[in-house]
């Protein structure tokens, strides 16, 4: 009997484990998140094959940035890279057994980059070079992918002496991706160059990687203050927020080290140089209910940056908050609704406009950008109070921030009415008075 309960109190233990080692990159805005790495072989060689390896970020708000992706796998056998296109590897590795026609990377665990815009023709294809950065598939599918071109030999000439790679690994372009194993699947049909005729892949195989916060920090990147204009309390973001193992390094607003040349030059371990702050965010997104209007209310938005540096190209913003299906107008930032998955349209991305504010610079005094908010009331759920007006979750460049605890959000005050006047009207009614007296 004892054996018995041991037995079943270990299996609950296990499929615990298992549910929460699985909930680690499980998004519930965004659940079927992920980086799709597609590799079709498109033509056999003496040795070997010609492939073609995709990239498809189909994340909705999570996009890789600057410095870009890099992408590392471990051979099943001996095989080489003979030459690549759109991409290239970090180190060639010991090539001496060969003579002559030396590979490209002879590397058993080879690492491969996105080569930089502007490289000549010949070394190019669709969608590659772009110094690996990819948008998300919510922000702009058309630069949700990035591809380059392998030709590989010692690998095998047919489908059944093909070996797939292993041991998958993708920075993007820090840590945070966990990559399944490679799985064949249908060959690919794509149209060839000319766009008049189907072909087909001659082998295909994906692997999938997914993200998860908690593999990059065990702190938020970003958190948020709050403020209203019915109550003169400024939230703001909880002490060590983001974790206050930086403190000892970071940098006060006035300090003459951010005189010195290259402080705002990012390193290779992405190491953030902090302005000294209560919270020890990079980030701060600042939430202020601005104006109550009869049929509409306002909200300003303002995102900060406190990393020296780190400048954030094409962030995004994501917020949940059961208003935002009445989003009248957004000002000096594009949005979109994210409704794929979502059973109500409670969440939005927002994200800077192109060549405007889609770059967020580092800590200083550009180092924020800022929008506002007209939304059209839900007579039925609309209310200034416990809170209502502030959002449920926040995320920055997919990562969600820390919110500060409900219980302690601006409250309104009692004397006020149901439908809040604003000052603006007061003032008028006034002068009316006087005029008219």
């Amino acid at each position: 009997m004892n054996q018995d309960l041991n037995f079943s109190m270990w299996a609950v233990i296990l499929l615990l484990l298992m549910i929460f080692s699985q909930a680690e990159a499980y998004d519930p805005l965004d659940p079927f998140g992920n980086i799709t790495i597609k590799w079709d072989v498109v033509s056999w060689t003496p040795d070997g094959y010609v492939a073609v390896v995709t990239m498809n970020n189909f994340q909705m708000y999570r996009h890789i940035m600057s410095p870009g992706w890099t992408l590392s796998w471990g051979w099943a056998k001996k095989e080489v890279i003979w030459s690549m296109v759109g991409a290239q590897a970090t180190e060639q590795g010991d090539c001496s057994k060969f003579k002559g026609n030396v590979p490209h990377c002879c590397k058993r665990n080879p690492t491969v980059v996105d080569l930089l815009p502007g490289v000549p023709y010949n070394q190019q294809i669709a969608n590659c070079c772009k110094a690996g950065v990819v948008a998300s598939w919510g922000q702009d599918p058309a630069s949700a992918v990035s591809s380059f071109q392998v030709s590989v030999g010692l690998s095998g000439t047919s489908n059944k002496t093909v070996k797939l790679p292993k041991n998958f690994t993708l920075l993007g372009p820090g840590p945070g991706y966990t990559c399944g194993p490679a799985k064949i699947v249908p060959s690919t049909v794509y149209f060839t160059p000319d766009h008049r005729r189907k072909t087909q892949a001659l082998m295909t195989w994906n692997v999938m990687c997914t993200y998860s916060q908690l593999l990059v920090s065990k702190h938020p990147s970003c958190c948020v203050s709050l403020s209203s204009f019915y109550n003169d309390t400024i939230l703001p973001c909880s002490t060590c927020s983001c974790g206050c193992e930086n403190k000892k390094d970071c940098i006060k607003s006035d300090s003459n080290k951010l005189k010195k040349a290259g402080i705002n030059t990012p390193r290779k371990d992405n190491v953030p140089l902090l302005q000294c702050t209560h919270h020890m965010c990079p980030i701060r997104i600042h939430w202020h209910v601005k104006i109550n209007y009869r049929e509409y209310w306002r909200v300003k938005i303002a995102i900060t940056n406190f990393n020296y540096r780190l400048n954030y190209t094409q962030w995004t913003l994501v917020a949940q908050h059961p208003n935002l299906n009445n989003v009248t107008q957004v000002f000096s930032f594009d949005y979109k609704p994210l409704v794929p998955y979502q059973s109500i349209n409670d969440t939005g991305m927002f994200y800077g406009m192109k060549f405007y504010n889609d770059l967020l610079m580092e800590a200083g005094p550009f180092g924020n950008v800022q929008t506002e908010i007209l939304l059209k009331k839900d007579k039925n759920t609309f209310t200034l109070k416990q809170g209502w007006a502030f959002p449920r979750k926040i995320y920055f460049n997919g990562d969600e921030c820390q919110l500060p605890p409900p219980d302690a959000y601006p409250i309104l005050p009692n004397f006020a009415h149901k439908n809040l006047i604003s000052f603006s009207r007061i003032a008028c009614l006034i002068v009316l008075l006087f005029v008219f007296v």
